[in-house]
């Protein structure tokens, strides 16, 4: 069994630290995105089930991430960023020249 203190695993955050929420989502993919560009950005998450922590959010349903209250901040500017990046990506639309069909040789 791997031990979960090598050079290779990353850490969870410390549960006695303050979490903070910075993301919520039905869609687990979703969420698993969002905690990809976390961590590439060098910010630990905790993306954890909904259903695990209702004491601390009620009525929260899909997958939620959790992140430490000092690098909350920046972890929210970096979402809203790629969704915006996400959003203009969507509002472009292919443009085609259309060429017309050369006449027909009889």
């Amino acid at each position: 069994m791997a031990d979960l203190h090598d050079a290779g695993a990353k850490p969870r955050p410390d549960p006695n630290e303050k979490l903070v929420k910075v993301f919520d989502s039905e869609d687990e993919p979703e969420a698993m995105v969002v905690k990809g560009l976390l961590d590439s950005a060098g910010i630990d998450s905790d993306l954890t089930a909904a259903a695990m922590v209702q004491d601390m959010f009620p009525g929260l349903g899909g997958m939620i991430i959790l992140v430490r209250e000092e690098d909350a901040e920046t972890a929210r500017r970096l979402i809203a960023e790629q969704r915006r990046t996400n959003l203009r990506d969507d509002d472009e639309t292919a443009e085609y020249d259309i060429i017309p069909e050369p006449p027909q040789k009889r």
